[in-house]
């Protein structure tokens, strides 16, 4: 099972068809759990630091961070799926975090085993879910050498 913990609301009615297609085709332990968490009523850094500590406050010291960031790792589809196969084979509990629209604190950044860009270009939070469910079925299809990753 692969945990996403996000900052915001419910999936919105044109995002919920697009995650129900990729999820229905995850098989375990590539299923993912969502845990979507409130954005503060705070504004910049005061949102920043309370959503990131909610955020924390829901990983365990045992778990691999995952940290999608703008700023973060450039990888290709197979690399990504490569961390996903490790870990899965290591029987690590993965937590992927999406922040807030005004990121994550210092904390959270350093706690993470991992930060990747999903691009370079900056997406609204409800198309970045759908990106990321996309690429962990693709993660789950390139583990299992199947022909839906065509490289």
């Amino acid at each position: 099972m692969i945990t996403i913990l996000a900052i915001g609301k419910k999936h919105e009615s044109w995002i919920s068809p697009g995650l129900e297609r990729y999820e229905k085709r995850l098989k375990a332990p590539w299923n993912l759990q969502w845990i979507l968490l409130p954005h503060s009523s705070l504004e910049g850094g005061r949102a920043r630091q309370e959503e990131s500590e909610r955020l924390l406050s829901r990983i365990d010291t045992t778990d691999f961070v995952l940290l999608l960031d703008e700023h973060g790792k450039s990888l290709d589809s197979p690399a990504f799926s490569a961390i996903f196969e490790r870990l899965q084979v290591q029987s690590k509990r993965i937590v992927v975090v999406i922040g807030g629209a005004y990121g994550v604190n210092d904390e959270l950044m350093k706690r993470a085993n991992a930060t990747v860009s999903l691009s370079a270009m900056v997406f609204p939070h409800q198309l970045v879910r759908l990106l990321l469910a996309e690429q962990v079925y693709r993660a789950q299809s390139i583990a299992a050498g199947s022909r839906y990753h065509h490289a």
